[in-house]
C-alpha cells in the first residue's frame, strides 16, 4: 500500500497493492499499521455505502464539532472526488483538489477534518464506500455549494449533473467563512 501526500496539506491519496491474474484480483484496501505510519491514525467508528447514477454530484459536505475524518474509495464504477480546504489561516484556504477514484485504479482518498468533500459519478453507476472517524450527527452537518464560483471546482465536462436541492442551495464559502471552526496548524 502506497500513501501519497497531495498538493493540499492534509488529504492523502492511497494506492493499494493489487495482485491480479486471469482469475481476477486481490487487494488489501485497509491496513491500520500502514495508515498509522502515514499519520492516519483513527479508530474508525462508522462505514457508509452510497450508490449513485452517472452525473450525480454529492457534496460539498463536512461535519462540525467534532468533525469527521473520512477514508473514501469507489468500489464499483468511477467518480471524480473533490476536497476543499476550509481551515482558516491555511495558505490553501478555499482551494480544491480532485482525484479519480475507481474500481480499476482502486485509489482511496483520506479527507481530514477541516475539508469539505464531494464527488461526481462518471460511470453509469458507482458504489462509494467510506469510513468515518466519528458518528454522523445531523445537527453538525454542513456544506458549501458544489459550484461555488470562488472555489471553482472543475467537475468533469459533459456530465448531465444531478444535484439534490440541499446541495444546490448550500451556501457559498464566503458566506459561512467566519463560522467555520477549523484553524490551520502548520
Amino acid at each position: 500500500m502506497q500513501v501519497i501526500p497531495t498538493r493540499l496539506d492534509g488529504p492523502k491519496l492511497i494506492h493499494p497493492t493489487v495482485h491480479g491474474d486471469s482469475r481476477g484480483f486481490f487487494a488489501e484496501t485497509f491496513r491500520e499499521s500502514v495508515l498509522t505510519e502515514a499519520g492516519i491514525a483513527h479508530d474508525w467508528v462508522q462505514e457508509n455505502h452510497s450508490r449513485s447514477a452517472r452525473g450525480v454530484v454529492r457534496g460539498m459536505h463536512f461535519q462540525t464539532d467534532p468533525g469527521q475524518d473520512k477514508l473514501v474509495r469507489c468500489a464499483r464504477g468511477a467518480i471524480v472526488d473533490a476536497v476543499v480546504d476550509l481551515r482558516r489561516g491555511s495558505p490553501t484556504f478555499g482551494e480544491w483538489e480532485a482525484f479519480e477514484l475507481s474500481d480499476e485504479n482502486m485509489a482511496q482518498i483520506y479527507v481530514p477534518i477541516g475539508f469539505a468533500h464531494g464527488f461526481a459519478v462518471t460511470s453509469e453507476i458507482a458504489d462509494v464506500i467510506y469510513k468515518c472517524s466519528w458518528y454522523y450527527v445531523g445537527e453538525t452537518e454542513r456544506g458549501i455549494r458544489y459550484d461555488d464560483p470562488d472555489v471553482g471546482i472543475e467537475w468533469p465536462p459533459g456530465l448531465d449533473m444531478k444535484v439534490s436541492d440541499r446541495d444546490a442551495n448550500a451556501p457559498l464559502l464566503r458566506d459561512i467563512e467566519d463560522e467555520l471552526p477549523y484553524e490551520y496548524v502548520s
